[in-house]
């Protein structure tokens, strides 16, 4: 995946709102949200070659976001699959938790990665930047994530497109409405601005089209005060792509499990 954007305590109806899109290789085969696990209760897509997900969420409300980083040296095709990184943890209770797992895996297991962790009561990203995992905290507010670090205006689909989701969030008659709401982020997500990145020299819009490599699939996720939870996914590009609601995890209380918030 390689855009998100995270509303963390903004709303105060839905102190989770994130929108994603994936960006992959076309052939990379993955499945729609899914069950991913039982027991915890765990649903998001899955990749088909490696195992894992990109984008997933669990019967505690803890969501996790896996986006790749720019390696400095080519990458290690032996390295585990940061997908599977980001399920594992999914399998935690809190955020608090998913972030101590995170933070005490071997470096050298993986190729660089952001992880974002985010809960109703907490939010934080862990950064693998080649050379050690960080875990850093994130305040209330609006965040970006792409393949450096949170909010860094250096990406150029930051610097595109933070004045647009920050406008969203500045609206109060869309933060109480998930419909409304799904509507103006779809269409930020469909951006097509073709800046360059001055890193490559390559497009770098939000809604990305390359041949072979493009944005596969979006998804739109609202956790809510007092427990609910609704989930979108677009199987395809958002901008010819529609929303429709998808799979989310059961709640502790359906089978008489009381996870920790």
């Amino acid at each position: 995946m390689c855009t998100l954007a995270i509303y963390f305590q903004v709303a105060p109806e839905w102190p989770v709102i994130i929108a994603a899109n994936r960006d992959e290789f076309l052939d990379r085969p993955a499945t729609d949200p899914a069950v991913l696990s039982d027991d915890p209760h765990i649903v998001g897509g899955k990749d088909l070659r490696a195992g894992g997900t990109w984008l997933g969420l669990n019967e505690y409300g803890v969501v996790a976001g896996l986006l790749n980083r720019r390696p400095s040296d080519n990458p290690r095709p032996d390295a585990r699959s940061r997908g599977m990184l980001c399920l594992d943890a999914l399998r935690r209770r809190s955020v608090a938790q998913a972030a101590e797992f995170a933070g005490n895996e071997r470096v050298e297991d993986y190729n660089p990665f952001n992880l974002l962790m985010a809960s109703r009561e907490a939010a934080a990203v862990a950064y693998n930047r080649g050379s050690h995992i960080e875990v850093v905290s994130l305040k209330p507010g609006l965040h970006l994530l792409t393949n450096l670090d949170v909010n860094d205006f250096e990406c150029p689909r930051i610097s595109r497109a933070y004045s647009g989701f920050a406008a969203v969030g500045e609206r109060p008659e869309l933060l109480h409405d998930p419909v409304a709401m799904r509507s103006e982020l779809s269409a930020l997500l469909s951006d097509h601005s073709t800046q360059l990145d001055p890193r490559n020299g390559r497009p770098n819009s939000l809604c990305l089209h390359l041949g072979e490599y493009g944005t596969r699939s979006s998804s739109l996720i609202f956790l809510g005060r007092d427990g609910a939870v609704l989930h979108f996914f677009a199987p395809g590009p958002p901008c010819r792509t529609e929303f429709k609601a998808a799979i989310v995890p059961r709640s502790p209380r359906d089978r008489g499990v009381h996870g920790a918030k």
